[in-house]
């Protein structure tokens, strides 16, 4: 069998057996020789490398999986990265990870590598959400930071996302700088149990400290304290937002929150949903259940990492509607500009930002307050790019991403599901007293005045080495022969965001996209009616999404579910003619 195997592959396959691996992993690369030849390609075809979330595979052996060799190589190389960048310095960093299985031994062999490097660490003692990571590098004044998590993905995969000293996930020239340093790295170089003495654990106390950071964006504690039973159904799904969110939400005031007791149970198989995204309607069937029989408002859930946000609203039929990520982009972001605009505080000097990839609702909503807009790229750590570029000049207020990530304040520089769940309660808390109303109800007020934005999104899977050839070869075809039209209306405009060209497909005229430096494999499609077409392979899983996003006017919350049922419509129609 192994004749017939790739030699490049079987070569790094017996560099693992000849090499300083434990007898266990030696085991399991001969059986993957012997007996399962397309799973060792898998395994070791190619490393790992950073994409937009950082490293992240199916745990197992191989240098294409997530292991303890991967991990410390990954994490012996970040440290000689850390050494060139901080030179003469003092260095620290903070490390959490999430419930996945091997995330606490991930997280113990990271803190480990970094203390033999001589740095300071400081390691939570159990599972954190990744916003309080990320809060602890700025609090803490580290220069880097590791969580190791695999967000919402099965439960086969695990991950590990780098953090710079601005408390953001690393962004160019960092992340391919730091792979290089991590591809030089043998395992004989990584250094392992020493300097134990410079690992330090944070607990409740720390908690405190991030929680009262979450409590200062308050906004309307007059309607919370109005409505504090108000019911607040919850899921953690197994994951880290256990104990930080209901501590969040009752630190505001709340004190009627239901928590799903079956998912509180931490549990790296994730036993209750086929997959921990929150973005599907059966993850979350658990919470809305608890809903209706609650008669609670909405339902809320975070991700095994706590970032990303579920939230499920119920309707005046009495139904509940999971919401996609742009939605509670836009009903977060109206919260936050519509209250700092009653409070006095805008000056004309704040902004908010968004990815190219996200609904065009907020660009009007940010408009309509004059407050700046930034759209950038997929990926958060671009979000808080902008926020370290604006420091001092300008006042972030919010921003997020279609994916279910938000960040309310600049006090963390990833996605908050802690916080902004937290802010969705407030907001509900505030429309009711406030308008009488519904966080539902509000939406579609929202959607009368801005318009009606409707989104879709398409994942296609193509998995392995063949599926990733197959995806970039998909790529290649769009550039060479994009769409002329989509559904009769004409594509006027080719954003291309590897060329970081936009192109007037009437004139031919080519100019720069304005306001992004940095190149992705995106392309973008907008029609002459105003619908946005965006294609783009994902950097941290096998598949190529397409989003969709179209519009339409609404005259009247009364013609709301008629104009749905038609921008849906239009969504599928584009979908088939692309052959999605």
């Amino acid at each position: 069998m192994a004749n017939n195997l790739d030699p490049q592959v079987l070569s790094k396959a017996q560099a693992w057996l000849d090499g300083n691996y434990d007898e266990a992993t030696k085991q399991e690369v001969r059986m993957l020789i012997e007996n399962n030849p397309n799973e060792l390609v898998e395994s070791f075809y190619k490393d790992l490398e950073f994409g937009t979330g950082g490293l992240r595979g199916i745990m197992g052996v191989g240098t294409n999986r997530m292991n303890i060799y991967t991990v410390g190589a990954a994490t012996q190389g970040l440290a000689n990265y850390l050494k060139l960048n901080f030179a003469g310095e003092q260095i620290k960093v903070a490390i959490s990870h999430d419930s996945r299985n091997n995330s606490r031994m991930f997280a113990e062999r990271v803190a480990d590598i970094f203390a033999s490097n001589g740095f300071t660490v400081y390691l939570f003692d159990a599972l954190r959400p990744t916003p309080e990571l990320s809060f602890a590098i700025r609090q803490l004044g580290c220069q880097s930071g590791v969580m190791v998590t695999a967000s919402h993905n099965p439960k086969e995969y695990n991950g590990y996302k780098a953090y710079w000293n601005d408390g953001s996930q690393v962004t160019s020239p960092h992340d391919v700088n730091i792979i290089k340093e991590v591809g030089k790295v043998t395992m004989e170089q990584v250094l392992t149990g020493k300097n134990p003495e410079n690992i330090h654990i944070l607990g409740e106390e720390f908690d405190k400290i991030y929680l009262q950071a979450i409590k200062e964006l308050s906004l309307s504690p007059e309607s919370v304290a109005k409505y504090n039973d108000m019911k607040i159904v919850y899921t953690p799904l197994h994951g880290a937002g256990v104990k930080l969110v209901p501590q969040s939400l009752r630190n505001y005031g709340f004190n009627n929150i239901i928590c799903v007791e079956e998912q509180m149970v931490l549990d790296g198989n994730f036993p209750t949903v086929a997959s921990p995204n929150p973005e599907e309607r059966k993850t979350m069937a658990m919470a809305i259940e608890r809903a209706e029989k609650e008669g609670a408002d909405f339902a809320m859930a975070t991700d095994p990492d706590a970032d990303r946000l579920g939230v499920a609203l119920r309707t005046g039929k009495g139904d509940y509607v999971l919401l996609n990520g742009n939605q509670t982009l836009v009903l977060l972001m109206s919260y936050q500009l519509t209250r700092w605009a009653e409070l006095g505080k805008i000056t004309g000097k704040e902004f908010v930002v968004k990815t190219i990839v996200t609904s065009m609702m907020p660009d009007a909503v940010a408009e309509h307050f004059g407050v700046k807009c930034y759209n950038c790229l997929t990926g958060f750590k671009y979000i808080a790019k902008i926020i370290r570029e604006q420091e001092g000049k300008t006042k972030y207020i919010g921003g997020g991403e279609e994916s279910f990530g938000y960040l309310p304040g600049d006090f963390v520089r990833d996605k908050d599901g802690v916080a902004a769940i937290t802010l969705v309660a407030e907001a509900a808390a505030w429309a009711r007293d406030t308008m009488g109303i519904t966080l539902y109800e509000w939406l579609q007020q929202l959607y009368v005045k801005y318009g009606f934005f409707r989104e879709g999104l398409v994942n296609v899977v193509r998995k392995g080495k063949d599926g990733a050839a197959e995806i970039q070869q998909m790529m290649v075809d769009y550039r060479a022969n994009p769409p002329k039209s989509l559904l009769g209306s004409e594509v006027v405009k080719i954003l291309d965001y590897k060329t970081l060209e936009e192109i007037d497909t009437r004139t031919g005229e080519r100019k720069p996209i304005e306001g992004i430096e940095d190149k992705s494999n995106v392309l973008q499609w907008l029609t002459e009616d105003g619908t946005k077409v965006s294609v783009r392979p994902s950097g941290t899983e096998p598949k190529i999404k397409f989003y969709f996003g179209v519009k339409a006017p609404l005259a009247s919350v009364e013609e709301f579910d008629s104009t749905l049922k038609a921008l849906d419509q239009k969504i599928e129609g584009i979908k088939k003619e692309l052959e999605l």
